[in-house]
């Protein structure tokens, strides 16, 4: 079954603290009425695809929550609780592990050293790719390396754009050995042995896409990798994630996704 193929999501709306979220420069504080308004879009394009929606509560506590794949990693043999790298984020994963805990009981486990971002990590049909970023680092990826070596993945860890928050801001997997990301990820080699899609120049905010079952979203606002991605054989529809994107976020960071059984 490819890891593109899922059944099941959980998604956070986003606090009204949001405006008080992280961002690497200031383009303004998100609306939060309007960033309710497409995170609700959001979820309705995930359910569109045949996906259960499960609905956490909005934590005040924590501006940054509503990016939820930063807290856990989910896999088909169990849920991985992280270890975000952002000292403001680190409460996040003690707020979410009893919610979580009630929907996968024994199959959730956790990370004890070493910090790691869900944002960076992109699960391909044959591996785990982490990119070391300033949320991510060697320790955490080594911890991490032993929880999924049992259950059979492989782990490499590549580098992430300096300047860039997380591995995936500038990539996605697109499954069938596809990637789409951007010029100055695709030059670094990380992706050697996988067909690579780059993102046009002026369109690198388009690299996270977000592959769901038959369909690969991508944020508005780009029409030339719409195209290229499409020309490739890839049903594409797009979706506006412009108030994520001022704290830096996309559409992989707004959920955690998994088939579940």
């Amino acid at each position: 079954m490819s890891v593109s193929s899922f059944n099941f999501a959980i998604v956070r709306p986003p606090s009204k603290s949001c405006i008080h979220g992280l961002r690497a420069a200031d383009t303004g504080a998100p609306v939060h009425e309007t960033f309710i308004a497409q995170h609700e879009q959001y979820t309705d394009a995930l359910r569109s695809q045949g996906l259960e929606i499960v609905e956490l509560q909005a934590l005040e506590a924590f501006p940054d929550s509503v990016f939820v794949e930063d807290v856990a990693l989910c896999l088909p043999q169990g849920v991985i609780l992280l270890r975000p790298g952002a000292p403001s984020r680190a409460g996040e994963v003690a707020a979410s592990r009893d919610e979580l805990a009630h929907i996968f009981a024994d199959r959730l486990h956790a990370l004890r050293e070493g910090h790691v971002d869900g944002g960076d990590i992109m699960l391909t049909d044959r591996e785990l790719i982490i990119g070391l970023s300033s949320r991510t680092n060697e320790p955490g990826v080594r911890a991490l390396e032993r929880l999924v070596a049992p259950w059979g993945y492989r782990i490499r860890s590549g580098p992430t754009p300096k300047g860039v928050l997380h591995f995936k801001s500038d990539s996605s997997y697109l499954g069938d050995n596809t990637v789409l990301c951007t010029s100055r990820l695709a030059t670094t080699g990380v992706f050697d042995g996988y067909d690579v899609i780059e993102t046009p120049s002026g369109e690198e905010g388009a690299a996270n896409a977000l592959r769901i079952n038959d369909v690969v979203l991508i944020p508005t606002g780009y029409p030339e990798t719409h195209r290229v991605v499409a020309e490739r054989g890839f049903a594409v529809e797009t979706i506006d994630i412009s108030e994520a994107a001022k704290l830096d976020g996309g559409l992989s960071c707004m959920s955690l996704r998994l088939m579940r059984p």
